[in-house]
């Protein structure tokens, strides 16, 4: 089962109905930071059906002081972009899930191919 990195933004297309059924064959990975991010975005208060029931199908990658330090570098000028790259690294992801066009444009990082769907 490969695992595959959820972007915030795919994060919530998938919430909001973007679906991608063909998912559930995969290993599902989101940064630390998703979670506030897509409680913010999303308006949940909590307690949150919603949160947990995401937080039983996807794995939380922890935002350590290396992937902030890492991510403070680059590849892109897009802190919170880097976050999830690396943050998919430290997961071992072979994809990266992400609606985001200038990732999109990366195609790759590191051995992991960068997409929109698979």
């Amino acid at each position: 089962m490969a695992n595959t990195f959820l972007d915030v933004n795919k994060l919530v297309d998938i919430i909001d109905g973007g679906g991608e059924a063909g998912l559930k064959r995969y290993e599902l990975v989101v940064s630390s930071i998703s979670w506030h991010i897509v409680s913010y975005l999303k308006k949940w208060k909590i307690p949150s059906k919603e949160l947990k029931k995401l937080f039983g199908v996807l794995v939380s990658i922890e935002m350590s002081n290396e992937i902030v330090k890492k991510a403070m570098i680059g590849p892109t000028d897009d802190f919170e972009d880097n976050v999830q790259l690396y943050s998919a690294i430290e997961g071992e992801c072979e994809y990266f899930l992400t609606l985001d066009k200038k990732l999109l444009k990366l195609k790759h990082f590191g051995k992991m191919k960068i997409c929109d769907k698979l």
